[in-house]
């Protein structure tokens, strides 16, 4: 026997996710789409939206922006070893250095 499915409103999971990128100092990846990824950065002012196989567009990351509440946000291209990502950061938004991993 499975467990129950549970839907979630993707608006919803983003702000999640957000508040979580807020709180902890951490960055939070979400899967969001078929072939579509985010990273919240630490703070949830700025992300990253990537895919695999491809481009993300770049209506998704206005649409995105919008749910987080950015304002003002920025638009720009991160070419890394292996994916191009869209960027999108909040104009005058701090860089926010991710929390350190505690020690157990």
């Amino acid at each position: 026997m499975s467990n129950p499915t549970v839907t979630v409103k993707i608006r919803d999971a983003l702000k999640y996710a957000q508040g979580r990128a807020e709180k902890f100092s951490r960055t939070q990846q979400l899967e969001i789409g078929t072939d579509l990824f985010i990273r919240i950065a630490p703070g949830g002012r700025r992300f990253l939206l990537f895919c695999l196989d491809g481009e993300p567009d770049q209506a998704n990351a206005r649409a995105i922006a919008a749910a987080l509440g950015l304002k003002d946000p920025q638009y720009g291209w991160h070419q890394g070893a292996t994916l191009r990502s869209l960027t999108v950061v909040e104009a005058g938004s701090e860089v926010v250095a991710e929390a350190p991993d505690k020690e157990e």
